[in-house]
């Protein structure tokens, strides 16, 4: 196959459907390589992006893959003709995609292995697992998708929190109910085949050439359960409801871990005791009782830094106009993203993270007496409202010496002071962008619809936040309105408090991909410190499969 690179193609041949850029590139194709329509086997994507560099001109590019009717002799013809040709793209050989699941050459030792942990790190490294024949035992400590999203209504509606089955534990992981993007900074060969795995699994087939490719919190929950069916069918055993409560180290090794479920006759614990010497922890960020266990149990913890801060709202439409200009609303265009980063001269950074066009804030505590926010869209990004984590880094020199766990005592207490000024059951503290600015209180909202489904008590986020946060966030929203129209829109709401972006502990491995301290524990995942989102976690896990499968 040809890769054809650099395809320009204008909005009004568009009308946001794939087949209608599937048409146009097709026609430039064969318009720009001088081919007949027969000679044109078939027409894939392989990327696509919108280019609103210029808001007057605004358009997308994409690289397309094609097959020849002669094959691979007229397609190396076609290439050496076209280096005399001004074709207005790139044309190379493609490259086979030969990445696949890790997979063992002789069947490693060791028993059957543990992954603790069904996010997208722990699924995904299960998965390999069971389909390299090593009978993975999986444990989740909350509940498959359709419990699980029953659980977060309930919450929602009433403020009643599951703390075993929320926004943060349960199948799928927090990346379930936080949009499912997958753009990321992070390169890795199993990048391709991860997209591969989630359209067999039930996502949209465009996320494989999308530049910035989502599946949509509503199509997660059937994407999640599909990719435990085949873990199950391959061999794997998976425990949902269930807790790793303890884990036994002897001689620097794991030998086993004791796991903790309900029983469904008695409604009572029940502990289990199960002998392992291959456990993969990949358990969340938010999995602080594992953390301490682990610390409790000497297993080398290291503090790294992380992020605090607010959900930030505006209008979706007024983020459009700023994005796209006269082109905003256009169909083939959808909900305008932005990504946004300053750098202040006290040395300070501030960024927006996990933007959700057309999304929602999430309440996503784990535990009573906290408020967490997060954000989520849906497949249609069709909300009215954009809103992104609006985050300042927190630096293992900003907390007290001594405790390694120190960054998660803070998190808990900006979460306590949050839930404290929201008036109790789980109501968040919100403010409009001006008062936040002019450092008073607000005492209603405007334009800005705040999302956040629990309802906010209108008052001031400042106090909720580390001192050096508040203040690196007035310096910043004004530098980034500046970068993006009307971010700094008076009428734009913060809700407080975002905590939970990245965790503040790593669980230190070596280049084996086992704990530097206990031997058979495998850190994995965007919780032990590996990864940070949906797709940087699958490759992390894939990569740890590999390392399981490699041991003796």
């Amino acid at each position: 196959m040809i890769e054809v690179s650099g395809i320009r193609i204008a909005l009004d041949q568009l009308d946001g459907s794939v087949a209608a850029e599937e048409r146009a590139a097709r026609r430039a194709v064969l318009r720009m390589l001088r081919l007949a329509p027969d000679d044109l086997v078939s027409l894939e994507f392989a990327r696509r992006s919108i280019d609103a560099r210029k808001r007057g001109d605004v358009h997308l590019t994409c690289s397309v893959r094609i097959a020849l009717r002669g094959g691979g002799n007229a397609e190396r013809a076609l290439l050496s003709k076209a280096r005399s040709w001004r074709v207005g793209a790139q044309l190379r050989m493609a490259d086979a995609d030969m990445a696949r699941l890790p997979h063992a050459a002789v069947p490693s030792a060791g028993g059957r292995p543990v992954v603790v942990g069904a996010g997208c790190a722990g699924l995904f490294c299960a998965l390999a697992l069971a389909e390299a024949g090593c009978a993975p035992i999986l444990v989740e400590r909350g509940d498959g998708s359709h419990k699980r999203t029953a659980a977060i209504e309930r919450f929602n509606a009433t403020g009643a929190l599951d703390p075993e089955s929320n926004v943060q534990y349960g199948l799928g992981g927090a990346g379930t109910f936080s949009d499912g993007k997958l753009a990321t900074g992070t390169r890795s060969v199993h990048h391709r085949l991860i997209l591969r795995t989630l359209v067999e699994a039930g996502a949209a087939r465009r996320i494989l050439w999308d530049a910035r490719p989502h599946v949509g919190s509503d199509v997660l929950p059937t994407v999640v359960e599909n990719l435990l069916a085949r873990i199950r069918q391959a061999g794997g055993e998976v425990r949902l409801r269930t807790r790793m409560t303890d884990l036994a180290v002897a001689g620097g090794k794991v030998r086993g871990l004791t796991l903790t479920s309900t029983d469904p006759g008695t409604g009572l614990p029940r502990e289990e005791r199960v002998s392992a010497s291959r456990v993969v922890l990949a358990c969340g960020h938010s999995a602080r009782d594992v953390y301490r266990l682990l610390h409790d149990r000497g297993v080398t913890l290291e503090r790294k830094a992380f992020a605090m801060g607010v959900r930030i709202e505006h209008l979706q439409r007024d983020i459009d106009r700023a994005q796209y200009g006269p082109s905003a609303g256009h169909p083939a265009l959808g909900a305008a993203p932005y990504k946004l980063a300053v750098h202040l001269p006290s040395g300070r950074s501030a960024f927006s993270f996990c933007m959700c066009p057309g999304g929602y804030v999430v309440a996503a505590a784990s535990e009573p007496g906290g408020v967490v926010t997060n954000g989520m869209s849906l497949s249609d990004r069709a909300g009215t409202n954009a809103n992104a984590g609006l985050l300042v880094n927190v630096l293992p020199d900003d907390l007290p010496d001594g405790d390694v766990l120190a960054g998660i005592e803070l998190q808990r207490t900006c979460e306590r002071a949050a839930f404290e000024a929201g008036g109790g059951s789980h109501v968040a503290p919100a403010q409009l962008v001006g008062d936040f600015l002019q450092g008073v209180a607000s005492s209603a909202g405007a334009e800005v619809r705040p999302t956040y489904p629990r309802g906010v008590r209108w008052g001031s986020v400042e106090g909720c936040l580390p001192p050096h946060v508040a203040l690196t966030l007035r310096e910043a929203i004004p530098l980034m309105g500046r970068r993006l129209r009307g971010f700094d829109a008076p009428e734009a709401v913060l809700t407080g408090v975002e905590s939970r972006s990245s965790s503040p502990v790593r669980v230190t491995r070596g280049e084996d991909g086992q704990s530097v301290s206990v031997g058979g524990l495998y850190p994995c995942g965007e919780g032990a410190g590996y990864a940070g989102g949906i797709m940087s976690a699958a490759a992390d896990g894939l990569r740890t499969a590999a390392w399981v499968l490699a041991a003796r």
